[in-house]
């Protein structure tokens, strides 16, 4: 049984919220401020949390943060408004997910349900048939190990964004909207494409060498993202002639 933390100061909403997750098979725990929650995520790691961008005391980009620490934790972000701000900042300190309050209980237990399946059921599945590295110019990236390189050095990728450079890397050349990013890198047949952009945004920061200017991860304006894998000749020409 998954094991969720649910982290929001409004009862009524970690109520409601832990009564359908419990409902849908998972178990239930439920903090209602950020000093609370990082304790309990510590005693008893989960599997997933449920967090409340607007907490008292700590705020829950601070506690993403900090749960953070002990290793990669699916983070689900509930920011309180429609702000793209918020969002972009839940995403940015690395949340998988996000929904906007008001919001259907039912769509969060769906949300949860996604990326549980992308971060466990994916890595299991890669297990039983051990892949190589997939190589382009200077990344490398084991799907089976969840590691991934950059000249040689560990890069530090959310799941999200380890799923996202993954399908890059299986499909050189090809350009492919944000809208089919969202269905085969997320799972999602709905969702704000905003948040394709930012984590596009967040993965040139620590893959390209000038992520304004970038050389791996190009925008085809009008339609989505395209990766421009360097050909080995390439690579050898600008070496060695």
């Amino acid at each position: 049984m998954k094991h969720i933390l649910v982290v929001d100061d409004d009862p009524t909403v970690s109520e409601v919220v832990a009564g359908y997750l419990d409902r849908a098979g998972f178990a239930v725990d439920v903090a209602a401020d950020g000093p609370t929650a990082v304790a309990q995520a510590a005693a008893l790691p989960p599997d997933l949390v449920v967090l409340d961008l607007m907490l008292p005391g700590m705020d829950g980009l601070e506690v993403c943060r900090r749960i953070r620490t002990a290793g990669p934790l699916p983070v689900i972000m509930l920011t309180a408004r429609g702000d793209e701000e918020d969002r972009v900042l839940g995403l940015e300190v690395g949340a998988d997910d996000y929904v906007t309050k008001p919001f259907s209980p039912r769509e969060l237990v769906l949300r949860v349900e996604s990326v549980l399946r992308r971060s466990g059921a994916a890595a299991a599945v890669r297990a039983e048939r051990p892949e190589p590295w997939l190589r382009a110019g200077p990344i490398a990236l084991h799907p089976t190990a969840r590691r991934a390189t950059r000249a040689g050095a560990e890069l530090a990728l959310t799941i999200r964004e380890f799923d996202l450079l993954e399908f890059f890397l299986r499909n050189p050349g090809q350009a492919t909207s944000r809208e089919e990013l969202m269905q085969r890198v997320w799972g999602w047949e709905f969702g704000d494409l905003s948040t394709v952009t930012v984590h596009v945004r967040r993965l040139r920061e620590k893959v390209e060498d000038d992520p304004a200017h970038p050389r791996l991860i190009s925008t085809v304006w009008g339609l989505g993202y395209r990766f421009d894998a360097p050909l080995p000749q390439e690579v050898e020409a600008g070496h060695g002639h």
